[in-house]
């Protein structure tokens, strides 16, 4: 058996290395889709660009315009002169969000009132007009609390109160990179292994030499032992050399141990290896297995919790995301990368892969062995 399995496995070596454009596009597609998606897959928005009506122009509305600008989160581009030319910029898309600081703002701010003023919003992409809303009042406040403070200094009064010191664990600057590439991890592996099982497979029946290999004495086991294992190696090169860019070009940071993350990545590529072999009993060509691992990819990307989180989706939905293999990979490698924790953490996400992996993998077995037959 193990002779058999071997020589299966250096044909399939050969053929890996004889076609040297497949070869280079396997090893170049990861690198490529990390580099794009980890910069492109950013929920941070920042430097929104802001138009400011100020019909005040007093020492405090500038220093109202000036903690905006400080932010970050707004840059002020443009100065309009009047309402109607604020909404034109708008509209035109030219600006994202508007400012409009009313008449006698300062004096109101010195008479110790609560002079409001309008913060007009783009809504029609409503990630970024959540997060222009919610920075909007956080700017906001933080402006009263600086107003309220010179107050009672020059009063030479304090007030009772609640000081609030948030910490954020585990990522504390709140960069999505930190969260976001580490889930590509998870979504390049899986989408590499159900490809490149499927397609290997195929190819085989599509070119007439599965006949070939019928009649020889390889048993079904070894035959899929066989082609499943050197596609299995490159996946996990691949997987290291993705891990060792998210650390060394987005500066994402390991806390935990690198030696456990590798083992359970190796033990989830399982999972994603069977269900390649199952698409490959499935498909008739080559065509029809890229189709079926997209049909049962895609999915996995809205369902694991990547995009969207898993707590804002609906009951139905988030039962569903339960038979998502990828909704526990991505957990794991979260956990271990943002959270350094360990196994004892961990079990009940590799107890239900192992349960995955070992279904999968028998109905494909079965399948496969039916169409040898």
């Amino acid at each position: 058996m193990v002779f058999r399995t071997l020589a299966l496995m250096r044909k399939e070596f050969r053929h890996m290395f004889r076609d040297r454009r497949t070869l280079t596009t396997l090893f170049a597609i990861p690198i490529v889709q990390l580099i794009l998606l980890g910069y492109a897959a950013n929920t941070n928005v920042e430097h929104l660009a802001t138009a400011v009506l100020d019909l005040d122009r007093s020492a405090q509305s500038r220093d109202l315009i000036a903690t905006y600008q400080a932010s970050n989160y707004f840059d002020i581009v443009i100065y309009p002169a009047d309402r109607q030319a604020l909404g034109r910029l708008i509209d035109r898309g030219e600006v994202r969000t508007g400012i409009v600081i009313p008449p006698g703002f300062g004096t109101a701010l010195t008479r110790r009132e609560r002079p409001a003023i309008e913060f007009i919003i783009d809504g029609s992409d409503p990630a970024i007009a959540n997060t222009a809303f919610a920075s909007a009042q956080s700017v906001g406040q933080a402006f009263s609390l600086q107003v309220l403070t010179e107050l009672l200094h020059s009063d030479r009064q304090e007030q009772p109160g609640v000081d609030v010191r948030p910490r954020v664990w585990y990522n504390p600057e709140m960069r999505s990179a930190n969260y976001m590439v580490p889930g590509l991890v998870g979504i390049i592996l899986q989408m590499l292994s159900m490809m490149t099982t499927a397609l290997a497979i195929v190819r085989e029946r599509e070119q007439g030499t599965m006949e070939q290999l019928i009649v020889t004495p390889v048993r079904p086991a070894e035959m899929i032992l066989g082609k499943v294992t050197p596609y299995a190696l490159i996946v996990f090169i691949n997987t290291c050399a993705v891990l060792v860019l998210a650390v060394l070009w987005f500066q994402v940071p390991i806390h935990g141990s690198v030696t456990l993350l590798l083992f359970l990545i190796a033990f989830a590529m399982i999972s994603s290896l069977a269900l390649g072999l199952l698409i490959s009993t499935i498909a008739h060509t080559q065509q029809e297995a890229m189709m079926l691992t997209y049909f049962f990819f895609l999915p996995s990307i809205f369902l694991a919790g990547y995009i969207f989180p898993l707590e804002a989706m609906p009951a139905p939905l988030e039962f569903v995301s339960q038979f998502v293999p990828l909704r526990y990979l991505l957990t794991i490698i979260r956990s271990v990368v943002l959270k350094g924790v360990g196994l004892d953490m961990l079990w009940r996400e590799v107890i239900i892969l192992g349960l995955f992996s070992v279904g999968i993998l028998a109905l494909a077995t079965v399948r496969f062995r039916k169409r040898l037959e």
